[in-house]
């Protein structure tokens, strides 16, 4: 007994990019910006300091980070973990974060000119 498919070929190619564009897209290219709020914990202790100014390894005022442009936090960030910034403290904490963890929190402060 010979079948005959139902489905038409301009189905079949709609639904076989529909696929690929599901399987093939990164999990999250862009920040969430409540988890990076959950997640800047670790950088309130010096950045959400106002005024605040550190000894280690020399003496300079900490930044703040709320209102921060995005790509600019994202950019130092990714310099941090990959060694190509070398403040040591900034180094050890941005070598714990994954590519998403460092959107959240560039999309936390982006949106958040009061941190």
């Amino acid at each position: 007994m010979n079948q005959q498919s139902t489905l038409k070929p301009g189905y079949l190619l709609a639904l076989s990019l529909a696929a690929a564009v599901v399987f093939c897209a990164p999990a999250s290219a862009d920040g969430d910006a409540a988890r990076g709020k959950y997640k800047s914990a670790m950088c309130e202790g010096c950045h959400g300091i106002p005024g605040y100014r550190t000894a280690y390894p020399e003496v300079y005022s900490v930044p703040k980070l709320g209102g921060q442009q995005l790509d600019y936090m994202i950019h130092a960030l990714h310099d941090y973990r990959s060694g190509a910034r070398t403040h040591p403290s900034m180094r050890g904490i941005a070598a714990t974060l994954s590519d998403q963890d460092i959107a959240d929190l560039a999309a936390y402060y982006a949106g958040n000119s009061g941190k």
